[in-house]
């Protein structure tokens, strides 16, 4: 994709056609009033994912430049660290075969105000393997057809953690990081309109994803499926993706409404470790 901006602060390279950049010269720890906050947040619009290298973060550091994207937001289903109750471990030790994150998805979905973005921070990565994949959800919405555009037009897709948390989904066997899946664990469950409009870009894009989407407002399961496949396979066509492969010092920030994602698990022997924070956000509309 090419850049209709200038950046004067850093060097942005873009990863792939349909979304993604990597940024090389930015220092998370400058000085508040600095302009890379303001390109590193145009960057973020323009390229939906982007990817600082070269950083040394602390968690305090981490929680300061979470803020210059927003409130920080609980991650409702697994636990916080030690005193930094917003960041989130993500952590695949040596001879694990399951890992966090493997199928298409967007961050806390489930909830009636899934988050504005997540940013995600390596500390420890493999020498291969281990990377994340992205899809661009407003190409997804603008290539499908006028006749499916007018079809969602006011269509409400149901969403739900029971796939991926509680006991019930028996997702944490063999993996460090875990969902709740206690005694006291509920099922969240919500609807948000199919096609969602990004308030900060007027754009519209595709809101639907197999980890948590289940079916359409006043439709059974089963009458929705066929429909629901098709949408999620859209989704995540190749051209519509980057991929981006981690470093130590490397964080990650995705926009959580135009985009999902896949963490790939193909590093079954190799340790990996990651602590995450995602921004709040506000009701799909």
């Amino acid at each position: 994709m090419e850049s209709s901006v200038t950046y004067r602060t850093m060097d942005v390279r873009p990863i792939a056609g349909a979304l993604g950049a990597e940024i090389y010269g930015a220092d998370l720890k400058d000085r508040d009033d600095s302009p890379v906050w303001g390109e590193l947040r145009q960057a973020f619009l323009e390229y939906h994912v982007i990817a600082v290298r070269g950083q040394d973060l602390s968690p305090d550091d981490l929680m300061r430049v979470g803020r210059k994207f927003g409130e920080p937001g609980f991650y409702p289903f697994a636990q916080g660290m030690d005193g930094f109750p917003y960041i989130h471990e993500v952590i695949k030790r040596e001879g694990e075969t399951e890992n966090f994150g493997n199928d298409w998805h967007t961050d806390t979905m489930y909830v009636d105000r899934p988050p504005r973005a997540t940013l995600l921070y390596a500390l420890e990565t493999p020498p291969k393997g281990g990377d994340t994949m992205f899809a661009n959800q407003y190409l997804a919405y603008e290539t499908l057809s006028d006749g499916m555009k007018k079809m969602l037009a006011g269509l409400r897709a149901i969403h739900t953690d029971i796939m991926v948390a509680g006991p019930q989904a028996r997702k944490n066997k063999g993996r460090s990081t875990k969902h709740r899946d206690g005694a006291d664990w509920r099922e969240t469950r919500t609807a948000h309109p199919v096609v969602r409009t990004n308030p900060e870009t007027g754009r519209k894009m595709l809101f639907v994803n197999k980890s948590y989407t289940v079916g359409f407002e006043g439709m059974t399961e089963a009458e929705s499926k066929p429909l629901l496949d098709f949408l999620m396979d859209h989704g995540h066509r190749p051209e519509f993706t980057c991929r981006f492969r981690w470093e130590k010092g490397s964080i990650a920030f995705w926009d959580n409404r135009s985009t999902k994602h896949l963490a790939v698990n193909d590093s079954h022997t190799l340790r990996r470790y990651m602590r995450r924070v995602q921004i709040a956000g506000d009701r799909p509309v």
